[in-house]
C-alpha cells in the first residue's frame, strides 16, 4: 500500500535543484519527505493540491533584510502586518533587523522582548539579527548564544538615535569579536566623512539627494570593511549594495579568499534615478537608487556571481514621515517597503532582460537561506521544511499601495504593472492565509534551529525548459 503523506503538491513545473521539471512533493510533519518526477506510482496524501497549468511550484522565499520595528515603532510596521505582507509576496521566512524597534536588539533582554511581541502574531517563520553598536561591543557573544543569526552595524549614522554607528576602531573591535566565535557582521557601508563632505540643503531635486550620498561613500566604507576583514579573518556581509563602483573592491577581496558576501535590493534593480520624479520621496532610501547604467552593472554582477542575494530591505514608516516636507528629500524618512512586491518586481525586470526565474529564486530563496545558515529553508528537497509557493509567472498585477498588506499605504511600486502573481503559500505544509483574522502559524527561529546548508545548486543560465524571456 502506498505510503500516506499529510500533503502532496503536484506541479507540471517545479523548481527542484535549480531546474524545472514535473514534480510531486510529499510532506509529512512539516517536512518534505519525498520528491518525485511523477513518472512512477503517484504519491498519496491526506490532502492533495494540483497546481493550475499556468502555475509553477517554488520554494518559499527567504528575506534576510526586514525592519519590522515592533515594539516601539509598531505604528510604522509590526509583526502581524509585516508577516501578512511577506506571505502575500511568497516570503515564508524573514529575518528581522535590530532597528528601528525600541529597544533595539542589542542585548538579550531586548531580544526576549522582541520575541515575546512576535510569537503570537507571525504568519511566516521569523528569525532575528542582533545589533553591534559602540555600547555593546565586548558582549556580542551573549546575543549570539541567545539565538541571533548575526549582527548588524552601521558605519554612518543610522537615522535613529538609539542605534549608534561604529567608528573605524569600533568596526575593527566588532570584527575581531565576531571572528572569535565565527559569527557574521552585516554592515551598512557608507562613509560618514564622505557624506559630510557632500551634504546638500534639503530640496525636492532627486539628483541633489543622490549627489549627497555619492558612490564614493559606499566605496570608502567597503574598502575599510575589507581591510578589517583581512586583519581579523571575520565573516562580513555588505548590506543593500547600491553602487556598482564598489564592485571591483569586492571582487578583489573575494578573489583573495576573504569571507565577504554581498546583497542588493529590488528597488536598485527595478527603479532608476531617471524615473524618480521631483519630490518623489516614496523612492528615498539610503544608499540611494542610482542611474540606469549603474542598475545594468548590478544586474551583471548578479549574473556573474559578484552579488550573492537579493533581499528587500523592507523599511516602511508612516506617511507623514515618508512624505515629510512636501517632497523634501532631506526631511523624508529613507526606506522602501517591498516585502509583498519584491519577487514580482525582480522577476518582471529579469524577464525583460532574458534572465530565468530559476536565477531569481536562487537569489531570493536559496541564497539568503545560506547567508543566514537556515539550511532547512530555501529549497524543495527531502529533509527541507515544506515551505512552498504556487506562482503564476505570466500573470500580471498592478500595484495599488492602499491594497498592500504592510501597515502604511506608501510604496515606490505604486501604479506599476508587474509580472508574476503568488497564488498559494504553504508554511511547513500548512496553507498560509493572509486575512486579518486567520491563524498565525509562523514560528520563531533560533540560531540553534539552523542546520548546515546543502551544497549550492547552481541554476543553469538557461536550460531548455527555463522560464526566462518576456513576452
Amino acid at each position: 500500500m502506498p505510503e500516506q503523506h499529510d500533503l502532496v503538491v503536484r506541479a507540471a513545473r517545479a523548481l527542484v535543484d535549480g531546474r524545472w521539471g514535473p514534480a510531486e512533493v510529499g510532506v509529512r510533519e512539516g517536512r518534505v519527505v519525498a520528491v518525485s518526477s511523477g513518472a512512477g506510482t503517484p504519491l498519496v496524501g491526506t490532502r492533495t493540491v494540483t497546481l493550475a497549468d499556468d502555475e509553477v511550484l517554488l520554494p518559499g522565499l527567504v528575506d534576510t533584510h526586514v525592519h519590522v520595528n515592533e515594539p516601539g515603532r509598531t505604528h510604522w510596521e509590526g509583526f502581524a502586518s509585516a508577516t501578512r505582507a511577506a506571505a502575500a509576496g511568497g516570503v515564508t521566512t524573514l529575518v528581522d533587523m535590530p532597528l528601528n524597534s525600541i529597544p533595539p536588539t542589542t542585548d538579550v533582554g531586548a531580544l526576549t522582548t522582541k520575541r515575546t511581541c512576535a510569537e503570537p502574531q507571525v504568519r511566516v517563520d521569523v528569525a532575528f539579527w542582533g545589533g553591534a553598536v559602540p555600547g555593546n561591543l565586548g558582549s556580542l557573544r551573549a546575543l549570539h548564544d541567545a539565538g541571533v543569526l548575526g549582527f548588524k552595524a552601521f558605519l554612518a549614522p543610522s537615522g535613529v538615535e538609539e542605534f549608534a554607528h561604529l567608528g573605524p576602531a569600533e568596526l575593527d573591535r566588532a570584527l575581531a569579536e565576531v571572528a572569535a566565535f565565527d559569527g557574521l557582521l552585516l554592515v551598512h557601508a557608507e562613509d560618514p566623512a564622505v557624506l559630510d563632505a557632500h551634504a546638500a540643503p534639503g530640496r525636492q531635486d532627486y539628483a541633489r539627494f543622490v549627489g549627497s550620498r555619492p558612490d564614493d561613500a559606499e566605496v570608502a566604507a567597503i574598502e575599510r570593511l575589507v581591510a578589517g576583514v583581512r586583519r581579523t579573518g571575520a565573516r562580513a556581509h555588505v548590506l543593500h549594495l547600491s553602487s556598482a563602483a564598489a564592485l571591483p573592491v569586492l571582487r578583489a577581496a573575494r578573489a583573495e579568499g576573504l569571507r565577504i558576501t554581498v546583497e542588493t535590493c529590488p528597488h536598485y534593480l527595478t527603479i532608476s534615478a531617471e524615473q524618480v520624479p521631483e519630490g518623489g520621496t516614496q523612492f528615498k532610501c539610503c544608499p540611494p537608487i542610482r542611474d540606469a547604467a549603474n542598475q545594468d552593472a548590478l544586474w551583471q554582477a548578479l549574473v556573474d556571481g559578484d552579488v550573492d542575494v537579493v533581499v528587500t530591505d523592507h523599511s516602511p514608516s508612516t506617511p507623514d514621515l515618508k512624505l515629510a516636507g512636501g517632497g523634501d528629500f532631506a526631511q523624508a524618512w529613507g526606506g522602501i517597503a517591498g516585502l509583498q512586491t519584491g519577487l514580482a518586481a525582480v522577476w518582471t525586470e529579469a524577464a525583460r532582460r532574458g534572465i530565468g526565474l530559476e536565477r531569481v529564486v536562487g537569489w531570493m530563496s536559496a541564497g539568503p537561506a545560506r547567508l543566514a545558515g537556515l539550511g532547512a529553508k530555501g529549497r524543495i528537497a527531502v529533509g527541507a521544511d515544506a515551505d512552498l509557493v504556487a506562482f503564476a509567472p505570466d500573470a500580471e498585477q498592478t500595484v495599488h499601495a492602499a491594497e498592500l498588506l504592510h501597515r502604511n499605504p506608501v510604496s515606490a511600486f505604486d501604479g506599476r504593472t508587474l509580472r508574476g502573481v503568488v497564488r498559494g503559500v504553504w508554511l511547513r505544509g500548512e496553507p498560509v492565509a493572509t486575512g486579518p483574522e486567520e491563524p498565525a502559524r509562523g514560528r520563531l527561529l533560533h540560531r540553534a534551529d539552523a542546520v548546515p546548508a546543502a551544497p549550492e545548486a547552481h541554476a543553469a543560465p538557461g536550460p531548455p525548459n527555463a522560464i526566462a524571456t518576456g513576452r
